[in-house]
């Protein structure tokens, strides 16, 4: 067998795997979107059927309309917008700091920071639990919004850690000849050329806080505080379930998520692969 015929095979081989793997991650999302558009009696009707008959487009109105959806999307808002400013503040300060400054304790701290990631959040749920109670912020958003100001959690500061690192400290250093301090240095050179990694987070944490639905369930019990994934919930009673509004709700939850990705794909690409500064 020729060297090209093996790479035409290899090549087909790849080919047929990422379509496989496509197909295997769309489906579930042509389903909901089928689901959608359908009456709860067609939903489960056996053998499955793939075109709504007829299309049940009311689902999308009914569903926006039956629960306070747009109050639901400004209580998201209100989370997203504090808990994304401040994981990008914090995280790329101490990114920083672990990458660039020398400071007595500076790589125990990095890996006790870094042990963090190994353990579950389940193990730490009770206890913070109860220090937010004995806080007298329950039912509050605090819960949710104050520890993102608070490092910005260990991965994130380990992408950015490791993204300073690849830049040429060449820069910092002229800049300190011509009188920056630290945090100019970070301003001014570091950040700008981060961005990719700094998307690769705001990707990351808009998507988590977006679809977060164990926080927001545990730290709040007034319902005009609900957040997007508590309201899905309520199209789920003890005794029945409204799958049609429930499955166009959760398409129009899904759509801003998926255009997010579209927007920012290039970036989420280069800073996933930390390239640092191209020559």
């Amino acid at each position: 067998m020729s060297i090209s015929s093996t790479r035409l095979i290899h090549r087909v081989a790849v080919y047929f795997i990422l379509i496989a793997g496509s197909i295997a991650m769309i489906f579930p999302f042509a389903w909901l979107l089928r689901s959608s558009l359908m009456s709860t009696a067609q939903i489960f009707i056996f053998p499955p059927e793939w075109i709504p008959r007829p299309f049940e487009w009311r689902n999308y109105s009914d569903a926006l309309t039956v629960v306070p959806f747009f109050r639901y999307f400004l209580n998201t808002m209100t989370i997203e917008v504090s808990v994304v400013a401040g994981v990008l503040i914090t995280s790329t300060m101490a990114g920083y700091s672990f990458a660039r400054l020398k400071w007595p304790g500076r790589n125990p701290v990095f890996g006790l920071i870094l042990s963090t990631l190994m353990l579950p959040y389940a193990v730490t749920l009770i206890p913070t639990f109860v220090l937010w109670k004995s806080l007298g912020a329950i039912n509050t958003y605090w819960p949710l919004i104050v520890p993102a100001w608070f490092g910005g959690g260990a991965f994130n500061i380990f992408l950015l850690r490791q993204f300073f690192s690849t830049i040429p400290k060449d820069l910092d250093e002229a800049a300190y000849m011509d009188g920056a301090n630290p945090l100019t240095v970070l301003w001014r050179i570091l950040i700008p050329l981060c961005t990719p990694a700094l998307i690769v987070i705001l990707i990351f944490t808009f998507i988590g806080t977006w679809n977060d639905f164990l926080g927001p369930l545990i730290y709040l019990s007034d319902s005009n505080k609900f957040t997007l994934a508590l309201g899905l919930a309520s199209f789920r009673g003890m005794y029945n379930a409204q799958w049609g509004y429930l499955m166009a709700a959760s398409t129009a939850i899904v759509a801003p998520i998926i255009v997010l990705f579209f927007i920012g794909q290039r970036y989420f690409i280069e800073g996933i692969t930390l390239t640092g500064i191209k020559g």
